[in-house]
């Protein structure tokens, strides 16, 4: 059955050191290789000296598309604007640029070696339009993760520039989508919960949608370890993720100052970026000294280890489409604090962790502290909310199940004609139906006509 499919994953980043969503189309890969699948990747050649090392055996199944000098120039034009409104301007027009380019290269592989079915894992966005349409191959788009706001106590992390940027991007993601319709001729879209579904373009309201969640864990490189002993009287939480604004490190810190007693809390934070300077000097001025401290950048695999050792996660993030490093806690048997909103509220509930309404800031530090203090006192309650956590990926959220499901899709596509086509096939029978139409008016006379004709064959019979 495995041998029938073949794919062509097709992404801007296919990466483990970029994190975030370029991690996803890296799993697909991998998976789909080890169970001997034909599978092919196309992707940017900024991560190929990556891949050559992690997909050595398999370098010949994978292509590059060339950075170009308008990738350059995009690049340095969005390096001084915020993130978001980066992400929403400059650096989706090098994604379709990317993707453009894609395209070419996508048609000509699906032809030279078979291709069945193409897909497109990232970007994540619901709203972002697709080059990728007319391939020879039906085509699967996500799972996409979107359709994010802020709490309204914290809108202000969005700078007006962004917001002014993101509602104008929001109006135009119809026409976009109609200029570039890939999402429009998909043959399925995949999104990850009813916000996401919500978010997508009108103008691909045709197209067959399946509910798959955007994260899986890895249950070999994220096992779960034996009960954790609080060590010298500390119990030690960590914060896993870039250091940005929106991350709400700063809520975090500000709580841990407030934490007192027995046992010591303590936390490490892995990641980072823009904001670790000004973290950093959060710590120091809230006197926080050995009990925070800063790893930076480390090896998704370095991290599991590391994590594999430590009492809690706790993320207090304000904008969290999806969340994975929530789920691969989960599967340390690790319980975990987070805010409920965006994506670790979809994975959470009461028996694996500690969710905190974002109402205000000084609610969410105050909450904060109280949970991290809860956990740090009740040993028996951390090892309970791990074992389910753990429980919980293993029945949902392992990936070697998210494969299962994703082959389903493959499959179904395969053996259905794309929305394209049924249109197509429709305009088609309607041009047939009115050709015949117009061939039966030349050659039956009208009521008129036989009106007129009726009574001259009367006077010939007489």
């Amino acid at each position: 059955m495995n041998s029938a499919v073949r794919v062509l994953i097709v992404a801007e980043n296919v990466s483990a050191k970029f994190g975030g969503e370029a991690f996803l189309p890296l799993h697909y890969f991998r998976l789909l290789r080890s169970r001997g699948i034909e599978a092919w990747l196309l992707t940017h050649q900024r991560v190929q000296s990556e891949l050559d090392v992690l997909f050595a055996e398999d370098r010949e199944r994978i292509y590059y598309v060339p950075d170009t000098a308008a990738h350059v120039a995009l690049a340095k034009l969005g390096d001084p604007l915020p993130g978001r409104l980066n992400d929403v301007t400059l650096r989706c027009a090098s994604q379709l640029l990317t993707q453009w380019k894609q395209r070419r290269m996508a048609r000509a592989l699906v032809r030279q070696h078979g291709i069945t079915v193409v897909h497109s894992p990232t970007p994540v966005s619901p709203r972002q339009p697709s080059a990728l349409f007319d391939l020879g191959a039906p085509v699967v788009i996500g799972p996409m993760n979107g359709g994010m706001t802020f709490p309204g106590a914290f809108e202000y992390l969005q700078q007006a520039s962004a917001r002014s940027v993101h509602t104008l991007a929001r109006a135009a993601s119809n026409l976009a989508n109609l200029l570039l319709p890939g999402k429009r001729h998909a043959a399925a879209l995949l999104v990850a919960n009813a916000r996401t579904r919500a978010a997508l373009p009108a103008v691909a309201h045709h197209v067959p949608v399946h509910h798959l969640v955007e994260n899986g864990v890895d249950l070999q490189r994220f096992s779960a370890r034996g009960a954790r002993v609080c060590e010298r009287g500390r119990v030690r939480f960590a914060f896993v993720g870039r250091l940005v604004d929106w991350k709400g490190v700063d809520l975090l810190l500000e709580a841990l100052a407030k934490s007192e007693g027995t046992p010591r809390i303590e936390l490490e934070v892995f990641g980072s970026g823009p904001e670790e300077a000004s973290l950093r000097a959060q710590a120091a001025q809230l006197g926080l000294g050995e009990r925070v401290r800063f790893h930076g950048f480390v090896p998704q695999e370095e991290t599991a280890r590391q994590l594999a050792a430590l009492d809690g996660l706790v993320l207090p993030s304000l904008y969290e489409c999806g969340g994975a490093v929530v789920l691969e806690a989960m599967a340390l048997g690790l319980p975990v604090i987070a805010t409920r909103w965006g994506g670790p509220a979809d994975y959470l509930d009461a028996a694996s962790g500690i969710l905190i309404e974002p109402r205000s800031r000084p609610h969410v530090v105050r909450e904060l502290t109280r949970a991290m203090a809860r956990l740090a006192l009740d040993p028996a309650l951390r090892r309970r909310m791990g074992a389910h956590g753990r429980q919980q990926v293993e029945r949902e959220y392992d990936w070697e199940r998210k494969l299962d499901r994703m082959l389903e899709i493959y499959r179904s596509v395969q053996l259905a004609p794309t929305p394209a086509a049924l249109v197509e096939e429709r305009l088609a029978e309607q041009a047939l139906a009115e050709q015949a139409l117009a061939e039966q008016a030349l050659v039956e006379p009208t009521l008129a006509e036989q009106a007129l004709v009726e009574p001259r064959r009367d006077s010939w019979a007489a």
